[in-house]
């Protein structure tokens, strides 16, 4: 056989195995990624460093990406006054891409009466702290938004810190988020009503939670003051000053768990738990106030709403931030791009093709076709119905290796 025949008989083969291929499924934007995000690191806090660097490298964030501050590391908090300067300058640094940060260090954790998650997210703001003792401060545009570019809707960008008191906290708790992954984990919600009547108030929602997580994620309500012994963790809300039993448990890498509390988001100073202790013990993130919320529940992440986003895929920061209602207050930590329950996967049927994917919002939705992944994508006469918590969607198979579902219609 001469070459050029042989080259021929590849070329027809290949052309076959494409013509054979399960069709790729391009889908709505539904999340950030690590392009979207900025990571800022305290250049004067050693800790601060290695942590960013093993970050940018762990989850291939752009170079031009990271950014750079000088504050002393360890304290509690940050004078206003060099806030307002390090955060122009942060804002003059950061690429126009960019939707979301992360900060890396655990302390300062605070900016005058403002969390520094949120400082950096609004800028120090006075509106988003208490005017009076237990008094709602303004609330946040991107809660229970859906929004996937905060900064192109809203001009602010969310920021949550990769908090931890040494690197080997921090570098496991990277790791956890990093395996969670696409991993459609396992595991139940623990919604958790305790006999601490104050910080028991978001009890009340527990049951609309359940009824709304049914055939969505496994979500029970348990009457304890703790949990022990539990070890399929991918949510933890409770109400508790401190909460016992933390070495017992075993979480999901993915896991979010927060205690309704004073004083959590105190970081490396708290009289109370600090929220550091459930990320110590496994969590991928979780959420605390610095200064006294009373207990208001809009200042704390609303259970149903970190789920029901986290549940259609997005990522920790995105989830987390669109749950709290009036987050001024209340610092978010963890790993922001953890995202278990995105990823989809499409199987090729007799006479359709199935797409699992839990990432399709209720709507109606446009199908396009193409040979090439860079098209021309062609509009079928045919339209996708996505129903409320619908995971598998048959499509019509078609000679194409490239589709496209574009939203042309929301609703429930």
């Amino acid at each position: 056989m001469t070459a050029g025949r042989l080259t021929l008989l590849l070329m027809l083969l290949l052309c076959q195995l494409i013509a054979q291929a399960t069709p790729v499924i391009e889908l709505p934007a539904h999340r950030l990624h690590a392009h979207q995000l900025a990571i800022i690191i305290n250049d004067n806090d050693p800790l601060s460093r290695r942590i960013g660097a093993y970050y940018r490298k762990a989850r291939n964030i752009p170079l031009k990406n990271v950014l750079h501050i000088h504050i002393k590391p360890g304290r509690p908090g940050i004078s206003v006054s060099r806030f307002n300067t390090l955060y122009q300058q942060i804002k003059k640094a950061t690429p126009p891409a960019v939707q979301a940060y992360a900060l890396t260090w655990a302390a300062p954790w605070r900016v005058g009466c403002m969390s520094i998650t949120s400082a950096f997210t609004f800028g120090f703001d006075r509106a988003f702290c208490s005017k009076t003792q237990c008094a709602r401060t303004r609330f946040s545009p991107v809660y229970h938004s859906g929004s996937v570019s905060p900064y192109d809707d809203f001009g602010i960008r969310p920021t949550m810190a990769i908090a931890a008191s040494s690197f080997k906290q921090a570098k496991a708790l990277i790791d956890r988020g990093i395996a969670s992954d696409g991993s459609q984990p396992p595991g139940t919600a623990w919604l958790v009503s305790t006999t601490d009547r104050a910080r028991n108030v978001r009890s009340f929602f527990y049951p609309t939670i359940v009824k709304a997580m049914k055939g969505w994620i496994d979500t029970r309500i348990a009457k304890t003051d703790a949990l022990k012994n539990v070890r399929d963790i991918l949510f933890y809300f409770t109400g508790r000053a401190s909460v016992q039993g933390l070495e017992t448990l075993t979480f999901r890498p993915g896991a979010i768990a927060d205690h309704l509390t004073s004083a959590g988001g105190q970081l490396t100073t708290s009289r109370q738990m600090s929220a550091l202790r459930w990320l110590e013990a496994g969590a991928t993130g979780s959420y605390g106030t610095v200064t006294e919320p009373c207990n208001l529940t809009g200042k704390f992440p609303n259970p149903g709403f970190v789920m029901e986003s986290y549940g259609s895929g997005r990522t920790l920061i995105e989830a987390y931030w669109q749950s709290v209602q009036q987050p001024g207050e209340g610092i978010f930590i963890g790993e922001p791009l953890a995202a278990p329950f995105d990823g989809q996967q499409v199987e090729e049927k007799d006479n359709y093709v199935l797409l699992t994917t839990r990432t399709l919002a209720p709507g109606l939705y446009r199908l396009s076709v193409s040979r090439s992944p860079v098209g021309p994508f062609k509009s079928q006469p045919w339209v996708l119905k996505a129903g409320y918590h619908q995971k598998t969607f048959r499509l019509p198979k078609l000679k194409a290796n490239y589709y496209r579902l574009e939203l042309l219609q929301g609703g429930r």
